[in-house]
C-alpha cells in the first residue's frame, strides 16, 4: 500500500465535547463516506497545499496533506508529505511552497480562516509523523493535546480531513469527518477501521496527516494517530495510522510551546 496523501490518487457525536467545538460525504468533499463538517467543527484541522513539487526529472506538480494544529506554532501531519525530488522524508526548509489553512471548514473563501505558511519541519524517526513549524503563531484556536499512552481495542475514534472521497477524486476544499473504531494496536502505529456512518467510512488520497481524536477521562479532547496509510477508499478493512503517544517525549523537545 502506498502512503495516502502526496503520491496516492487511489487507493450524532463522538462525545458532547467533540460535537460542540471539536468535531463534527459530499462531492468535492473529503472522507469516503463520511460527513460534511459545519461552520465550527475541527477548528484546528489544517489543510496543507503544496505547489510546484519538483520531480527527479525536473517537472513539476502540485497536491495536498492534511494536519492538525498541536501548538501556536506547530502543525502535526504524516512524514512523507514533506520529502524530496525522490520522495525520501525530509527535514528542514521545504523543498516546495507550502501553505496551511485552518480554522475553516471550507476554503473556498481565501479569506476564510487563517493562513500561515510552513516553514520548517522535523521528522520522526519512529513512524510517519513530522512536525511543521508555522510562520506566525495561530491565536483563538486550541489545539487537542498530544494522547500519553495507548488507546484501548475497541475504543472510537473521530477523525477529519481534506482529501477526496473516492479513490480518483482530487484534494478538497470541503472538511469531512467520520468515526473509525480501533483494530489493532502496534509498536507504533493503530490500525482503524470504519464505524460511522458507515463500515466503509474510511481515508482517501490526501487525507494524509489527518487527525484521530478521542477524548480523555476528564473531558479533554487528545490526538491519538494521524493519518498515514491504508486500502483503496472507500473500504472496511484496516487503516494505518501513526500512534502520537510513542512521540510524545520526541515533540516535546522540539515545540516549546506545547499544551500540557
Amino acid at each position: 500500500m502506498s502512503a495516502r496523501g502526496l503520491f496516492a490518487r487511489v487507493g450524532a457525536v463522538l462525545a458532547a465535547v467533540l460535537a460542540a467545538g471539536v468535531v463534527a460525504a459530499v462531492p468535492a468533499g473529503a472522507v469516503a463516506d463520511g460527513v460534511t463538517a459545519t461552520t465550527g467543527q475541527f477548528p484546528y484541522a489544517v489543510q496543507l497545499r503544496f505547489d510546484d513539487i519538483k520531480r527527479a526529472d525536473g517537472t513539476t506538480y502540485d497536491s495536498a496533506c492534511s494536519g492538525v494544529l498541536v501548538s501556536r506554532t506547530w502543525i502535526m501531519t504524516a512524514g512523507h508529505c514533506f520529502h524530496d525530488g525522490g520522495h525520501h522524508r525530509m527535514s528542514g526548509t521545504p523543498r516546495y511552497a507550502s501553505t496551511a489553512r485552518l480554522g475553516t471548514v471550507n476554503t473556498t473563501d481565501p479569506q476564510a480562516g487563517v493562513t500561515r505558511t510552513v516553514t520548517w519541519v522535523k521528522q520522526s524517526s519512529l513512524n510517519d509523523i513530522a512536525l511543521a513549524r508555522l510562520s506566525a503563531p495561530v491565536d483563538g484556536i486550541a489545539p487537542p493535546r498530544l494522547n500519553t499512552a495507548a488507546p484501548a481495542v475497541g475504543r472510537v475514534l473521530a477523525f477529519a480531513g481534506w482529501g477526496g472521497t473516492t479513490a480518483t477524486g482530487p484534494w478538497s476544499d470541503q472538511l469531512n469527518w467520520g468515526r473509525v473504531r480501533v483494530n489493532a494496536v502496534k509498536a507504533t502505529t493503530v490500525l482503524v477501521t470504519g464505524y460511522q456512518p458507515l463500515p466503509t467510512t474510511s481515508a482517501c488520497a490526501h487525507d494524509s496527516g489527518a487527525p484521530y481524536l478521542a477524548t480523555s477521562t476528564t473531558g479533554v479532547v487528545v490526538l491519538v494517530g494521524i493519518e498515514s496509510t491504508g486500502p483503496t477508499c472507500p473500504h472496511k478493512l484496516p487503516e494505518t495510522t501513526a500512534r502520537v503517544d510513542v512521540v510524545l517525549g520526541w515533540a516535546r523537545g522540539i515545540v516549546t510551546d506545547l499544551p500540557r
